[in-house]
């Protein structure tokens, strides 16, 4: 156990790193993208102010990503753009949507995306994860960013949430077309695998868990198609831990739950941590500077750390905003909590 109250069977459940899996699933690439119609399919309220599009595009491994594009319905000009993704199993539906919705309502242009192997994205098998690919993703939203009449490819920013923030600030410090990146709740997805959280888990643990997910892989060939993890538990009965009842009472409930979200259904892959866990992210934050960075994070989210150590690794300009009261969830979705205003304020002044 770590002083976040997290243990490695917490862990394991949260990123797939584990052997409970006893389901599967399997879906063409780009099934889910094939969908279309004109419902409301978001966990918000669909604003009056606000043009909404469905639309799709690839990233550079082929990859046919879904996103919903959000403009101002009043809108002169050439707008200034921001790309969101994350949370991490979460889908465009749910957090990164309503991140996407209310600044677009605040005079952006705006993307809120699944990555590749989630929602309604392509990409086989499904419910994987990729520190390269899905650091890429983010970049083929700034390509389809670019190409839009409506957007200045010059002012185009990125917002990334809980695990995508990550991926985010790696998408920015290679990505030079970026001119400003913000985050929230963020988590270093390659450290929290590969060390466990407050970096706990030891030599010993690790080495075990490389050797049950490396076994994994001939079990998941033989089958013909990956195990996957099992993801929170379907009722609370029992579980004491903060953690999981604060993402339970997010993606369980009608509050945060969607059909197509990887913490809402079915988990990660078994063996989802494995490139994760020998490929660290954020090796080059400093090459952010100097372009800024703004990282937001709850005063009482287990994960506060991550941005605390973010913060401290990247170069100026850069900006912690910590929320006083707030846990890691209620960054998702409490839009009385989320620095809306300060977000704005952010991007007005560095995509100017």
């Amino acid at each position: 156990m770590t002083k976040t109250g997290i243990d490695r069977r917490t862990l394991m459940q949260l990123t797939g790193m584990g052997l409970a899996a006893l389901t599967t699933v399997s879906m063409a690439p780009g099934q889910a993208a094939a969908q279309s119609g004109a419902a409301w399919d978001k966990t918000f309220p669909q604003s009056e102010n606000i043009d909404h599009e469905k639309v799709t595009f690839t990233n550079r491994y082929g990859i046919t990503l879904s996103g919903d594009l959000y403009l101002p319905r009043d809108r002169f000009g050439p707008l200034p753009a921001l790309a969101v993704a994350g949370p991490f199993g979460a889908v465009k539906e749910q957090s990164a949507g309503l991140y996407a919705q209310t600044m677009a309502e605040r005079g952006y242009a705006t993307i809120a995306f699944d990555p590749s192997f989630v929602g309604e994205s392509g990409g086989m098998p499904r419910q994987v994860a990729s520190p390269d690919i899905n650091t890429e993703d983010f970049s083929a939203a700034v390509d389809y960013l670019g190409l839009r009449a409506e957007v200045d490819r010059e002012r185009i920013g990125i917002i990334g949430i809980c695990g995508f923030a990550g991926m985010a600030l790696n998408a920015v410090a290679v990505d030079k077309r970026v001119k400003a990146v913000a985050t929230t709740s963020m988590y270093d997805m390659s450290r929290v695998m590969a060390r466990g959280y407050d970096d706990a888990m030891t030599p010993e643990q690790r080495s075990l868990a490389l050797t049950d997910m490396s076994r994994q892989r001939w079990t998941d060939a033989e089958a013909g198609t990956p195990a996957l993890a099992g993801g929170l538990p379907e009722t609370l009965d029992g579980v004491d831990n903060p953690v999981i009842r604060m993402y339970f009472d997010y993606y369980k409930t009608p509050r945060g739950f969607h059909e197509r979200s990887v913490n809402s259904t079915t988990g990660w892959t078994v063996t989802n941590p494995l490139s994760f866990m020998n490929m660290p992210i954020l090796t080059y934050i400093d090459q952010i500077s100097p372009r800024p960075m703004l990282l937001i994070a709850g005063e009482n989210a287990h994960s506060l750390y991550f941005s605390e150590d973010a913060f401290a690794a990247a170069a100026e300009p850069k900006e912690l905003m910590v929320i006083p009261g707030a846990d890691h969830v209620d960054l998702y979705d409490q839009t009385d909590i989320i620095p809306f205003d300060r977000l704005a304020e952010f991007f007005a002044s560095h995509l100017a």
